[in-house]
């Protein structure tokens, strides 16, 4: 498949390059010295990756299976090169008879630095994984990777090696040391200072209890896009100058965009405290290989989550109503299983956009909607026996929502006989542990009724705005 080529790439470039050091002889055992030479090359080669595709090349998205997938790499790259660069310095490998790549004296300055450079990526690294870091800290410090990773192009260009700088193998490792450098500096300089994206400006901010709806009107060239794309969006207010990916619920053709965030970290949680009207914003994208539809004549289930819906708004916009039916047979529209904490006692209250939407999109037959809410209980895999006694064969089904949703639903779907199964992981961070006391509303939903879970959802958007 063209999505393993990015994949299979980054493991050859290591492979190809343990030549330049099989034949290293020194203390510890030939194979040893060998070996601590090129795992230190090959941190710097995982490295140099990680830092290519942190500047999102939409080019190289096929490659990988799309932005999501090319994003789990970029973040796996960094964390092996990180464990590489430890095997490295454990070993010290000491090669005899090698080429010393610059005078003693410049080559023992670059190895203190690479020492001090050792040091600072464990603590880089350390805030990456800690998702309890709050994401605006994290992103600055990210920033910082690019010292450590000099240091140690430095220290690794003037060590002794067995080739020299200008031979062949010098020239290999010198590209992917230049490739890594200028990506590190286009990305932080480039992307995040002098080319921000397609600039628009927001010409609506509605906000809801826990989700905000926002409209911008392009300044210029309009971005063109289609169904299930995300794109990243800053805005120019205080605090908000920060990229966040969102799913682009407005159709293609339409040269406004229309993004659905939900209030979880600091950012978003900023939304409704904010006069956006008139604001610029930055939008960077489009990215995403999520494909909602399926080919003309396959039969059609989403599976949606909270606001995991809005890569199906943008579809339905695009639906043929000729297509659409009121029943589960392969002639018919969609059918769409939507899961949403807002019940119907709320929804008299504060009207909810995105259903009043679906549920008109359901009227009109472009889709058949079945809401799980708490009032009509949680939606599960049971749910496909019962509304699909047949299975599934032949079905495209896509799924966006949270993570336990999707893992869930996705096997279930595949074991009742999909032909094939979209999902998106918008997990760009990574990391381990709790997003914020925002995010424990989503873990503990489970085992609060819902009289609880908006106490505590109260609870924690009071915590999360007096956090900062």
């Amino acid at each position: 498949m063209l999505s393993n080529i990015g994949p299979l790439a980054v493991l050859s470039s290591l492979a190809v390059s343990w030549p330049a050091f099989a034949g290293a002889t020194g203390e510890g055992g030939d194979g040893t010295v060998a070996f601590g030479l090129w795992v230190g090359a090959a941190s710097i080669l995982l490295m140099s990756w990680s830092f290519l595709l942190a500047l999102r090349p939409r080019i190289l998205e096929p490659l990988f299976g799309g932005l999501d997938s090319m994003y789990k790499v970029h973040r796996w790259a960094g964390v092996v090169s990180v464990a590489f660069m430890f095997l490295h310095t454990s070993i010290e490998p000491e090669i005899e008879g090698g080429i010393r790549g610059a005078a003693r004296s410049l080559a023992d300055t670059a190895e203190e630095l690479a020492g001090v450079g050792e040091v600072m990526i464990y603590l880089l690294i350390a805030l990456s994984v800690l998702r309890l870091f709050p994401y605006r800290w994290w992103r600055l410090t990210h920033k910082l990777l690019g010292i450590p990773f000099a240091f140690a192009c430095f220290h690794f260009f003037t060590a002794e090696k067995p080739y020299a700088n200008n031979s062949s193998w010098g020239w290999w490792f010198g590209t992917w040391m230049v490739v890594g450098l200028v990506a590190f500096v286009a990305r932080v300089v480039g992307r995040d200072m002098v080319d921000k994206g397609h600039k628009y400006r927001v010409v609506e901010a509605t906000h809801d209890t826990d989700i905000s709806k926002l409209v911008l009107e392009p300044i210029g060239k309009p971005m063109r896009q289609h169904a299930g794309q995300f794109a990243f969006v800053k805005l120019d207010a205080p605090g908000m100058s920060e990229p966040h990916p969102f799913t682009i619920a407005s159709a293609p053709g339409n040269p406004n965009l229309e993004f659905y965030v939900k209030h979880l970290g600091d950012w978003s949680a900023k939304l409704p405290q904010t006069d956006l009207i008139g604001c610029t914003a930055h939008v960077e994208g489009p990215y995403g290989m999520f494909e909602p539809t399926g080919r003309d004549d396959q039969p059609v289930l989403w599976v949606a989550g909270g606001v995991g819906i809005t890569p199906f708004l943008a579809a339905i916009e695009e639906l043929d109503s000729v297509r659409a039916g009121r029943s589960t047979a392969p002639s018919a529209g969609p059918v769409l299983l939507y899961a949403t904490r807002s019940t119907e006692a709320q929804r008299l209250i504060n009207p909810d956009p995105i259903i009043d939407e679906l549920e008109r999109a359901d009227a009109e037959g472009r889709i058949s909607l079945h809401l799980f809410t708490p009032d009509t209980g949680r939606l599960s895999v049971d749910d496909l026996d019962h509304l699909f006694p047949g299975g599934l064969t032949g079905y495209h089904v896509a799924l966006c929502g949270p993570s336990g949703l999707v893992k869930s639903m996705g096997p279930g779907a595949a074991r009742r006989g999909a032909a094939n199964v979209e999902t998106e992981d918008f997990d760009i961070r990574g990391g381990v542990g709790p997003d914020r006391i925002a995010d424990l509303p989503d873990r503990v939903t489970d085992q609060l009724t819902p009289q609880r879970l908006e106490r505590v959802q109260g609870w924690a958007r009071r915590v999360t705005r007096s956090g900062g």
